[in-house]
């Protein structure tokens, strides 16, 4: 099944931040390259959602996937539609960077979890 892949806007955020960091580092040429990588993997998840590690102990249905060794990517899996939730650079503290996100999110009264 193909499903759709959307980033929310702290995703985007994050992809701007390692735009930034790399142009200032290395150029933006080499910035352009490995965001363009990123982005292209994230368009693998349309195919292939199911993949990752699942980490429903940080919130339910979240998937967290590698890339090249220097990025982990958030992610959870709707019915038609992949969410790219985080992009974060270099060792980023995952339970931290989503904390904030986790707590704004509505759970069904009378179910705790």
């Amino acid at each position: 099944m193909e499903r759709r892949v959307v980033s929310s806007p702290e995703a985007a955020t994050d992809l701007f931040n390692i735009y930034d960091y790399i142009a200032k580092q290395s150029g933006p040429a080499r910035a352009i390259g490995y965001i363009s990588r990123i982005e292209t993997h994230c368009l693998g998840f349309r195919y292939s959602a199911e993949r990752g590690t699942k980490r429903d102990d940080l919130r339910p249905d979240l998937r967290i996937s590698g890339f090249e060794r220097r990025v982990t990517i958030a992610f959870h899996v709707e019915l038609a539609t992949v969410v790219i939730d985080r992009i974060l650079y270099a060792g980023r503290d995952v339970p931290e960077a989503l904390r904030k996100r986790r707590s704004s999110v509505r759970r069904p009264r009378g179910k705790r979890g």
